[in-house]
C-alpha cells in the first residue's frame, strides 16, 4: 500500500475513532442504561453496539472495498488486503461503573500486519494514533497532537507496570506472573484495558501486560506502541496481535520481563 493510502486511512482511523468514543458520552454516566451479558461473560451496551455500527458505516462509505472485523457484529469480507477491527467500547466494565478509563480503538491491518492505530478515551478527551513509519501521536481535546514516545527504563525495580483484572491471571494459571512483577516491579496498578498501553506510549508508565486479550483489542494499540519506542509482543517475545496474551514495554525492560512471562507463554 502507497504511503499517501496509508495516511488517507490514519487520518480516517482517528477521526472515525473520536467519532465513535463521543458517540459513547450519550450513555456514559446514564443510571438507566443496561447491559446484557455475552457468550464469554463479557458486558455489552448499546452504546458499544450504537458506536461500532457508526464506524462501520463512516468506513463503509468512504473505503467500501476495505473488511471490517469488530467485536460486537459479524465480520463484513472486504475485496482487498485491508481489515478494520474495532474495539467499540474496550473498559466496558469501566464504563457501566461510571469510570472514564476507558476507550474506543480502531486498528487496521493490511496484508495481515497491524499498520494503523487510533485510541480515544471519550470520558478524558484524549487519546493516541500511529502509522508504521509516520511516528505516534497524542492529542488532548482540540489541542495539536504532540509527538508520543515511551519512556526509557533499565530495570524493572524503577518500572511502573499495569493490567487490566488480576483475576485473568488465576484464570489462565499464570498467578507467579503477577506475583514476580508485582515483587519485582516499582509498583503494579489496574489503569488496564487499552487505558494502560496509552500510558505506556505517551510515558507515564512502563509495563502493560494482558494475560487474556483478542485480537480486537490488541490491533489498535500494538502500532501505537511500536512507533512510539516500545513494543508490541507475546510473553514469548513474539511481535504479534492474535496470541491471546500482550505485553505493551520499554525495550529496556523486555529481558527482565520475559524471564517471568515467557514459561507460562501459550499456556491457557
Amino acid at each position: 500500500m502507497e504511503d499517501q493510502e496509508i495516511a488517507e486511512r490514519l487520518d480516517a482511523a482517528r477521526r472515525f475513532c473520536v467519532q465513535g468514543g463521543k458517540l459513547t458520552l450519550n450513555w456514559f454516566r446514564d443510571q438507566g442504561v443496561g447491559f446484557e451479558r455475552k457468550l464469554d461473560a463479557s458486558p455489552v451496551t448499546v452504546a458499544d453496539r450504537s458506536a461500532e455500527q457508526l464506524i462501520r458505516q463512516l468506513i463503509s462509505e468512504n473505503f467500501p472495498e476495505d473488511g471490517i472485523l469488530g467485536e460486537e457484529f459479524p465480520e463484513k469480507p472486504g475485496t482487498n488486503q485491508v481489515r478494520w477491527i474495532l474495539d467499540p467500547i474496550d473498559g466496558t466494565k469501566s464504563f457501566i461503573s461510571g469510570v472514564p478509563l476507558y476507550g474506543t480503538m480502531v486498528g487496521v491491518e493490511v496484508d495481515g500486519q497491524a499498520k494503523i492505530g487510533a485510541i480515544y478515551m471519550p470520558g478524558l478527551d484524549e487519546g493516541a494514533f500511529a502509522a508504521i513509519g509516520h511516528g505516534a501521536w497524542v492529542f488532548q481535546g482540540s489541542d495539536p497532537p504532540q509527538r508520543s514516545h515511551v519512556r526509557h527504563r533499565e530495570k524493572i525495580q524503577d518500572a511502573v507496570i499495569l493490567t487490566s483484572e488480576v483475576e485473568a491471571f488465576s484464570t489462565r494459571n499464570a498467578d507467579p506472573v503477577f506475583r514476580e512483577l508485582s515483587k519485582k516491579s516499582y509498583f503494579v496498578r489496574t489503569w488496564g484495558d487499552c487505558y494502560g498501553y496509552f500510558l505506556v506510549a505517551s510515558g507515564r508508565a512502563d509495563v502493560m501486560i494482558d494475560p487474556i486479550l483478542n485480537i480486537w483489542d490488541a490491533a489498535a494499540v500494538a502500532p501505537i506502541i511500536s512507533e512510539a519506542g516500545g513494543l508490541f509482543i507475546d510473553w514469548a517475545g513474539h511481535p504479534r496481535i492474535d496470541a491471546g496474551e500482550a505485553l505493551g514495554i520499554a525495550a529496556g525492560l523486555v529481558s527482565e520481563v520475559l524471564e517471568i512471562t515467557k514459561p507460562f507463554s501459550g499456556k491457557f
